[in-house]
């Protein structure tokens, strides 16, 4: 044996310390495949070992767990386990090989005060691994998908939990969007379910906090969308939550469809007035818009004015130009007040969306008497409304200011009125 050879029997071959050696993609795969099975028997081994009804222990003992088990990494295996028993295959098939979770909502009895108990185990454990309320969403989503495969009690339990994660903050109302896809909606699953879990929130917080939740993922203006295609019109809607004893979830989506046309109108007429339409074609415009939308002219008439105050430039223009550029526009839209200011409550809604606006608009303070006088003189109010708003009708905001400022032309007002009184 030459040196050479002495040498490299003598020293061993270096080693990559910390590296793990690669396996092949089959064993990667294979494994990958069965580790959410080991997870689930690791659970499943532990929560049917506690004594059914025993939240406090089922608590305790998915807490302790985290630190022994990868909730990172299975957290949708985990949902999936606690929500519907097992974990979930493709097209929504519940993995039967082994026994189903003794703790999970799809076993609970369907009370809205037992799920409650469930939900508030998922509360405490999200408390503890924060981590997993993002990992509940994304589940919950993927879950919702499959309602159209489970039995109706399992999907009116899953219906009253999504609720109450809703009502916890622990999920998004945007989960609810997966329930827009065709064949859920169809068939009337979606429904269904969001019937269930709109009831829900109502009784436990009320409609305007349900409407909250709804507005503020935009799901309040598609609140028809879950409605199978032959019964998308507002009679059906109607008909459907009364029957179901929601009332007050018709009143608020009536309401709140009439205030998006409301936005409507105020975003359409506001291009209207400043592409200078003629004011008949404005008049027109707002008159179907109110057949169309339903609304009266107490409800229009803020509407007119705003947009007649939205074409101002307020911020830019320098004081001695402001008062000029607010009298002409007036003047300019007066036909289209008047047409629409034909009784004195709605004379009395003009004047105080105007004191509003001059209140709310530092630099249209000290233009409120010219703008009411220039109204008056363009027949839009008449001296009985500017009195009677002056004695009892004005709002609390501004109010000794523009009473002040409206003094001379009230007392000239009253004046003229008894010189009248006196002709006759």
């Amino acid at each position: 044996m030459n040196s050479t050879q002495s040498q490299a029997s003598t020293n061993p071959k270096p080693v990559l310390h910390g590296v793990r050696i690669k396996q092949r993609k089959g064993v990667q795969k294979a494994n990958a495949k069965h580790e959410p099975e080991i997870f689930r028997e690791n659970i499943l081994g532990q929560l049917n070992t506690i004594k059914k009804g025993d939240f406090e222990a089922i608590s305790s003992k998915l807490d302790s767990l985290g630190n022994t088990l990868d909730y990172r990494k299975y957290g949708d295996s985990l949902f999936e386990i606690l929500i519907t028993g097992g974990i979930i295959e493709a097209g929504g098939i519940i993995n039967d090989d082994s026994e189903r979770s003794s703790f999970c909502i799809f076993a609970a009895e369907d009370d809205a005060a037992v799920i409650k108990k469930y939900v508030e185990v998922f509360s405490k454990l999200i408390r503890r691994y924060k981590y997993l309320q993002r990992i509940l969403g994304e589940t919950l989503h993927n879950l919702l998908q499959y309602i159209n495969k489970w039995k109706p009690e399992e999907n009116s339990k899953l219906a009253k939990s999504t609720s109450l994660f809703i009502c916890n903050q622990l999920v998004p109302t945007s989960v609810l969007k997966v329930l827009f896809k065709d064949y859920l909606v169809k068939e009337g699953h979606s429904l269904d379910f969001t019937t269930t879990v709109f009831r829900t929130i109502m009784e436990e917080q009320s409609v305007e906090q349900l409407g909250r939740y709804l507005s503020s993922e935009d799901l309040d203006a598609h609140v028809i969308e879950f409605f199978p295609p032959n019964k998308r019109d507002e009679d059906c809607l109607v008909r459907h939550y009364e029957a179901e004893e929601m009332k007050g979830f018709v009143d608020y989506y009536l309401k709140n469809k009439k205030n998006s046309k409301k936005g409507s109108l105020l975003n359409e007429l506001h291009e209207q007035l400043m592409n200078d339409a003629t004011e008949t074609a404005v008049i027109n415009f707002i008159k179907s818009s109110m057949k169309e939308a339903g609304l009266n002219e107490a409800e229009v008439v803020p509407i007119i004015w705003q947009s007649i105050i939205s074409t101002l430039d307020t911020m830019n223009a320098r004081p001695d130009q402001l008062e000029s550029q607010v009298l002409r526009a007036i003047n300019r839209w007066s036909k289209v007040l008047e047409a629409f200011s034909t009784s004195p409550k709605t004379e009395i809604v003009l004047l105080q969306k105007a004191q509003l606006s001059c209140y709310e608009d530092v630099k249209l303070n000290k233009y409120f008497r010219k703008i009411v006088q220039t109204l008056y003189k363009n027949d839009v109010l008449s001296d009985n409304a500017i009195l009677y708003w002056n004695d009892k009708a004005h709002l609390v905001q501004g109010k000794t200011l523009f009473l002040k400022q409206m003094e001379p032309f009230v007392t000239w007002l009253k004046e003229n009125d008894e010189d009248s009184s006196d002709e006759e």
